[in-house]
Formats: C-alpha cells, structure tokens, sequence
C-alpha cells in the first residue's frame, strides 16, 4: 500500500468516526444539508476575492438572506460567508417551506417580492441516466442537466434582473453538489424490471448506522459525506481534513461531463455486489463508498470556485 493511500485512509477514518461521535437522525436529502455545506465551503476557500464579493452581492439580495443569518450560532460570523453556505441548501429547505408548492400535488402559491418560481421544482436536482439493464430512455426524466446548463446563465448574466440571479444562485450552488452524487445521475432495473429511482426503491442493511440501520441505497449515498446540521468548527474540521487527504479535480469540466463521471461510478461502484433483495453494507463496501464521496466533495467543491469564478469573477 502505498504512503499516499495510507495517509488517505487515515483521514477517511477520522472523517468517520468525527461524524459518528456527533450523528443525528440523518435527512433523506441530496447530499444532505451536511454535505451541501462541506462543497460550497471548498468552494469558497478556492473563490478569489472579486468572485467571492459578487457572489455575496447577489445572495445579499436573495429574499432568505436574513433567515440564513439566523442559522448560524456565531455572532462574529462572516455574514457573506454564513449566506453562502445556507444558500446550497435552500432548493432542499424549500421541501418544507410553505410558501412554495409542488405542482401536480399542490395549487400554486402567491408569488412573492424577490421570487421568479415559487415551485420547488423536485425534478431539478436529478436525471435518471440507465445504468445496467435499467428500463426507459437515457435522460427522459429529471432537469439536472439542463438546469445546470441554464442557471449558469442567469448567474453570468449580468444583463439579467438581480432577482433573477439572486434566485438562481442558491440552485447552482446546490445542483453542482447534486450532480457529484452517483444515484443523483443514474438508475437500475429491479428484479420485476422497473427502475429503482436513484437508488430511492433498494433496501439496504447498513450496520454502520446503529440507529436507522434499515434504509435505502439513495439516502445511504446522500448521508455519506456529513451529519447533516454540520456548521461552524466542526465544518472546517471536516473540510481541512478532505484537503489533506484527497486532490483538487485534474480537470473541471462542465456539468455534461460531471454527470457523466457520476453515472460511471453509479454503474461501477454505488451498488453493493451481488443482486441480495436487501443487501447488507459490508465494511469494505462501506470504506469505498465513503472515500468516493469525499472525493466527489472536493471534486465538486472546487468545481464550483471554478464555474462561479467564469460567471461572476472580475472581467
């Protein structure tokens, strides 16, 4: 074994067992809210000053920008800072918010001052790409792709209402964190022949987690990375230690090939071996699966400084 992977593995251990010594019930969100606040802090630490300065400019005019502040404990926090980091969270905070609705199950809601869309707009954080012999047409269902693609232009747009880009934001800081997870690109056929939706329809045995042990294979993937009321301290720990142990990307990208990677490793790596009905997490499964989230962190985090640099860094 080589001294790199050693040093590696080390860090994956202490990431581990600091999320273990602090876990709460965990959220079935994508990349928890945990998760989301780990990519957008390697994000920030990456950004420049001029590119920091704007993206603060625009979250500043986000309607929620007070309610973010409330968030955190810390009187003497970064407010630019403290924004930034709620703000990946907010499409998945918006889930239980009353103000917003769910088309198809809900009537709309009154449109209020600041907010272009006041749907949640669910089918946004995913696209179902087959992997194996999963059933219906590449990229037929979820917007993660296109989303991506047309909230950076809104970004970058600075002919666009702030309005428009302060609402826009929040959703690119959070579907890049989304596009880095395997089960948020790609589904596979169940024994009956229907798809399993991203891992959300396989039961999974997890021993690692003693409280919620029965799960499925989305959420387990989606807890991966972080506890998820992560802040503060305890946030930067976590951070210092992904960039210790694990590379910036080799290459950044654009979003088709982000997704792309994911899919790959959804085909790969993201589904335990064997075709068990419920299958068990084993620990060597387990030490995989966390070391390719904490990867995809800091591949996703950096990816982002990069991306947001392009569209609101200093012309």
């Amino acid at each position: 074994m080589t001294a790199s992977r050693w040093v590696r593995q080390g860090v994956q251990r202490a990431i581990w067992w600091l999320f273990v010594s602090v876990a709460s019930s965990p959220a079935a969100l994508a990349w928890n809210a945990g998760g989301h606040r780990v990519v957008a802090m390697i994000a920030w630490e990456a950004m420049d000053t001029s590119t920091r300065s704007a993206a603060a400019k625009l979250l500043r005019a986000h309607p929620d920008f007070l309610q973010w502040q409330e968030r955190s404990r810390d009187a003497d926090a970064d407010a630019d800072l403290t924004a930034f980091l709620e703000a990946s969270t907010w499409p998945d905070d918006i889930r239980r918010d009353k103000r917003f609705y769910t088309a198809g199950l809900e009537a709309p809601t009154p449109t209020l001052a600041g907010f272009p869309d006041m749907e949640r707009r669910l089918d946004w954080h995913y696209v179902d790409l087959p992997v194996g012999s999963a059933v219906g047409k590449a990229g037929t269902d979820g917007e993660l792709g296109r989303q991506l693609v047309e909230l950076a232009d809104t970004v970058g747009n600075r002919q666009a209402s702030t309005a428009a880009r302060a609402y826009a934001l929040p959703w690119l800081l959070h579907l890049v964190g989304d596009a880095h997870q395997p089960l948020h690109t790609a589904s596979r056929a169940q024994p009956d022949g229907r798809s399993d939706n991203g891992g959300n329809e396989q039961p999974v045995v997890n021993p690692f987690d003693q409280r919620h042990p029965s799960t499925n294979l989305h959420r387990y993937w989606d807890d991966l990375p972080a506890p998820p009321w992560l802040r503060g301290s305890r946030l930067e720990s976590v951070v210092r230690a992904l960039k210790q142990g694990f590379r910036p990307p080799l290459v950044a990208g654009v979003s088709a090939q982000w997704i792309e990677e994911s899919r790959q490793l959804a085909r790969d790596q993201a589904y335990p071996p064997g075709r068990d009905e419920v299958p068990t997490i084993d620990s060597q499964f387990h030490e995989n699966a966390l070391a390719l989230a904490s990867q995809r962190m800091i591949d996703a985090g950096y990816r982002l400084a990069d991306l947001l640099h392009r569209l609101l860094g200093a012309k």
